[in-house]
């Protein structure tokens, strides 16, 4: 009884926060000028700014995972699946999960970042992009020194992410060394060690970006899975991100003191 509580109230506080952050187009910074944007060609190689995801009328789209149909998976990538107790995608409940992401705050990892609801910011270095998430504070960075994946990288939360473009408008990011511990989706598809994930950012226009990610695992899968295309328009220039963070910022653990002493309450 303890334990669906606490995931009831959880979750309700989530959803109160998703809904302020809804609101929270400035984030926690104050801005000096707030001021429209305007359609027109596409910059020249440059993906800065704040990104939001967009629901185009006749596309895909889904918050717990990246195609209609699943993917093609091994008996390892099956065996693996089988063992995950999914919420977002309704199967079980939020007191039976073992999603990583909602009983562990463990960071979601590349590729499923991108189905938090949350904006991007792309902001660029001399030697790296980084990509900042408004979910949990995360940030990647994306080389672009022309460096190589180094052959035995220690695995990280977001991997290690090399990038370059193709032309002026295609920024294409390979990414390796994904930790194990994060799930393909919020549906529960695992991965091994062996993940190797291609995102394929296209400026369609000044207002518009699309993303194609490609998952590539062959101890996991039988065959590439590829998503289905992620649609993003840009924020105004005043838009600032706000916090979103799974420890303290739309929860108060001490709410939680009482449960994680005595459990069987």
């Amino acid at each position: 009884m303890g334990q669906a509580i606490y995931f009831i109230f959880f979750i309700t506080l989530l959803t109160l926060s998703c809904g302020k952050t809804s609101f929270a187009q400035f984030g926690t910074g104050s801005p000096v000028d707030v001021t429209s944007i305007e359609n027109g060609p596409a910059p020249i190689r440059d993906l800065s700014g704040v990104w939001t995801r967009l629901r185009p009328e006749g596309k895909f789209y889904s918050n717990s995972t990246w195609t209609p149909d699943p993917p093609m998976v091994t008996s390892w990538g099956q065996e693996r699946f089988s063992e995950s107790r999914d919420s977002n995608a309704g199967s079980y409940s939020l007191s039976e999960t073992n999603d990583p992401v909602l009983t562990r705050c463990y960071p979601p990892g590349v590729p499923r970042v991108y189905f938090h609801p949350y904006p991007f910011e792309v902001i660029y270095t001399e030697k790296q992009m980084i990509i900042l998430y408004e979910y949990d504070h995360t940030i990647r960075r994306v080389y672009t020194d022309g460096r190589m994946h180094p052959e035995d990288s220690v695995p990280l939360w977001q991997g290690h992410s090399i990038g370059e473009w193709k032309n002026e408008s295609t920024f294409v990011i390979t990414t390796v060394s994904i930790d194990e511990r994060t799930w393909l989706d919020r549906s529960g598809y695992q991965h091994s060690d062996q993940l190797r994930v291609t995102e394929v950012f296209r400026r369609i226009d000044n207002l518009h970006l699309e993303i194609d990610i490609i998952m590539e695992d062959e101890i996991a899968l039988t065959e590439p899975w590829i998503a289905e295309t992620l649609y993003y328009r840009l924020a105004p220039p005043h838009w600032e991100l706000s916090e979103i963070s799974c420890s303290g910022d739309y929860l108060d653990f001490s709410q939680f003191e009482s449960f994680l002493e005595n459990p069987s309450n």
